[in-house]
């Protein structure tokens, strides 16, 4: 089935959230500062080459943190945005512009990468930007973190680069990828459960084991990690389609190869997911904030904000997306 058949990439149908995440989403007071700190960051480690895309990067970072973090302190929406700054550079140059190219130079990258995170700190002849930059987040995280919250962080690292790895490794050949298996590394290569755990760290709270393990914040955390990746594909794939090359590796072409359907319809049932995990997050957020202040409140707070700032970035001009929302 020819993926683009009996629709245009540009008026495809998409979720309508408006029930579950009304907006407007409140936003952090240093949104500015924090664009400006991107840039100061940028020039002590050149992670882009691009002046433009660069501008770009440093502005959608710094209005979506804004809107994941919008009560934070100052220097953790700094240290935020600029770990979200390094992970989507790295993905961008890294896996996407170079893994599909040279998977063996990715990897290679991203065993630098994992020796920081295993605390092996010493130089290797081939550190470059990235090296130093994770170098520095990682040293700022250490200094702000609990020794479970900073374990945390570098595992859900290490996913998202055994994700980035994955993705570059299937880019032109994904025939053999099932819905199941896209599902689960999803939220991985969308960076949204380093998101969730970097937002406990900078406003401060903590979960117990228990309260961690329970079934409303699994289905809590589930619901928005999983909404986060669909509607990121859905925003993305207009942008991706255009070059005439192979369809994207995205939930809507998995759809259309299990469905047998085309474009249209398969964002149709894409929205449909969407939009159920929209109404399952707000469930869940509103039974965790119900009653007394602790901290499984402040976590479905802060949930809350990370499907938010997912909700509103797909409009940004990095997907050029010109979409309309389902009827």
């Amino acid at each position: 089935m020819n993926p683009t058949r009996g629709s245009d990439a540009r008026t495809l149908p998409m979720p309508d959230l408006r029930d579950s995440f009304p907006g407007p989403f409140a936003t952090s007071p240093y949104a500015a500062a924090i664009e400006e700190q991107t840039a100061h960051w940028l020039r002590s480690f050149p992670l882009v080459g691009s002046p433009g895309a660069a501008e770009a990067l440093r502005n959608i970072t710094a209005r979506g943190v804004a809107r994941v973090l919008p009560t934070a302190d100052r220097e953790g929406v700094f240290l935020c945005a600029d770990l979200f700054l390094w992970l989507t550079a790295f993905d961008d140059v890294h896996g996407e512009a170079e893994g599909g190219r040279d998977t063996a130079l990715l990897v290679r990258r991203i065993s630098h990468c994992v020796r920081l995170l295993a605390d092996h700190d010493e130089p290797a002849e081939d550190d470059d930007a990235y090296i130093a930059a994770l170098r520095d987040l990682l040293h700022r995280f250490r200094e702000r973190s609990t020794t479970t919250q900073y374990l945390r962080l570098t595992a859900h690292l290490r996913d998202n680069l055994l994700g980035i790895l994955w993705e570059a490794h299937h880019l032109d050949d994904h025939d053999r990828i099932t819905l199941s298996d896209y599902r689960a590394m999803r939220p991985h290569t969308v960076f949204v459960r380093t998101v969730m755990t970097t937002a406990e760290i900078v406003l401060g709270y903590g979960l117990g084991d228990d309260q961690r393990s329970s079934a409303a914040v699994r289905e809590l955390e589930k619901a928005v990690a999983d909404l986060a990746g669909w509607i990121n594909d859905l925003a993305s794939y207009a942008k991706e389609s255009d070059d005439g090359g192979p369809p994207p590796l995205s939930l809507p072409t998995l759809l259309i190869r299990q469905h047998g359907c085309d474009t249209e319809e398969a964002f149709r049932l894409a929205s449909r997911m969407c939009e159920d995990q929209a109404r399952t997050a707000r469930l869940h957020i509103t039974e965790l904030t119900a009653g007394s202040e602790n901290a499984l409140a402040d976590h479905a707070r802060a949930m809350e904000a990370v499907a938010a700032s997912y909700v509103w970035h797909i409009g940004h001009a990095r997907y050029r997306r010109e979409a309309r929302p389902m009827p």
